[in-house]
């Protein structure tokens, strides 16, 4: 029964019965309105509330949310987390190659100035980080969504964005790992944003292609001295 009562809701609000912020009915009215027990109810709210949908606020009753990005994203980035195990590092850089040379070619496309901007702060950032595994991941995973938004697809970033927040752990272990790793991304980063400041979309997508061919030999050589490591 929960499933019906999630159908209903989800239908309420995508037709704007219920808008952002608007409070729903109670339990106890939802209960009533589905004939169901409360049990039920509260299940399709834990639901609800896990998609991002709606806000539970403890005394105050429940609430449809303000959608932005971040709800989708967020909402993703459990659902990949929930349903993959500690091997999806492969995955994810398979997933990656799928995704962003295409988004390095429409970036080259449709970027504007404020892009390059934002992107050329990214690669100065990582030059001067050096030893902080953490931050470098950071600044690695910015500029790839950066490069997102340039490409002017309102898609693009909701796919990447949760991928890449399941990264960072990932790209930390890389550069601390692989030695020529941070000096890699330097070149193929300044490499990706020449092309993509020159409008060559072909070439923004072929730099692409190559950056991620060798952050795979990356990755592959990171979990293979966390293996070493663990025998």
């Amino acid at each position: 029964m929960s499933s019906l009562i999630i159908r209903q809701i989800e239908k309420a609000i995508l037709d704007k019965k219920y808008l952002p912020g608007a409070k729903l009915p109670s339990e106890f009215d939802l209960c009533n309105q589905f004939g169901v027990s409360r049990t039920s109810v509260r299940e399709a709210l834990g639901t609800l509330e896990a998609q991002g949908l709606i806000v539970i606020q403890k005394g105050r009753g429940m609430f449809v949310n303000k959608l932005s990005s971040d709800t989708v994203t967020n909402s993703l980035r459990k659902y990949l987390v929930r349903m993959t195990d500690r091997n999806y590092v492969m995955d994810l850089v398979h997933a990656r190659q799928i995704l962003e040379p295409a988004i390095a070619f429409y970036a080259a496309l449709n970027h504007n100035d404020d892009d390059i901007k934002r992107l050329e702060e990214d690669i100065n950032k990582l030059k001067i980080c050096q030893e902080d595994y953490t931050e470098l991941a950071n600044i690695d995973t910015l500029f790839h969504l950066h490069l997102a938004r340039a490409s002017r697809n309102r898609i693009m970033p909701l796919l990447l964005d949760p991928i890449h927040k399941l990264i960072p752990e990932i790209k930390s272990s890389v550069y601390e790992t692989v030695g020529d790793a941070r000096d890699s991304a330097l070149i193929w980063h300044q490499k990706i944003l020449d092309a993509v400041i020159k409008r060559d979309a072909k070439a923004a997508r072929l730099a692409m292609e190559e950056h991620l061919t060798i952050a795979e030999e990356h990755a592959e050589r990171m979990l293979a001295a966390q293996k070493e490591t663990k025998s």
